[in-house]
């Protein structure tokens, strides 16, 4: 293991165990070189607060970061800010794209909303049919 696997692992630690500001200082160089789950993480603390660091601007930046890349969770979490207007301008036809992308990679929190937002017509023309495929993926992932 080299040092950056240390400290990504020390810094996803530090993150669980809300010690933020060790979780910041450890995970920020690494999301300045590209790792994707430093750049998940980064984003949840800057969109969120954690560790008192409030910055809508950084957290949408990590977080496209990360989804850019395929992190699954990081493309959920893209889709929350676009489908609710946190850190960006509400965008559900974005948030659509974003959901999608995390819900071929089998995360079934964005194949519900998926399901949620093709039953409801939110970024996508109303279609029961395509609500119902995403729900029964979401169901046997769970």
């Amino acid at each position: 293991m080299d040092q950056h696997d240390m400290d990504l692992q020390s810094g996803i630690s530090a993150f669980e165990a809300k010690e933020f500001t060790l979780a910041l200082r450890l995970l920020s160089p690494l999301a300045d070189e590209g790792n994707s789950e430093a750049q998940y993480r980064l984003a949840m603390m800057f969109h969120n607060g954690l560790g008192r660091v409030q910055n809508d601007a950084a957290g949408f930046k990590w977080m496209c970061a990360a989804a850019g890349q395929g992190h699954a969770f990081a493309q959920h979490g893209l889709g929350i800010m676009y489908l609710y207007g946190e850190c960006t301008e509400k965008d559900e036809s974005q948030a659509v794209e974003w959901f999608r992308r995390a819900a071929e990679q089998g995360l079934p929190g964005a194949q519900m909303t998926l399901g949620m937002m093709h039953e409801n017509g939110q970024g996508v023309e109303k279609n029961e049919e395509e609500a119902r495929r995403w729900y029964k993926l979401a169901e046997a992932n769970h």
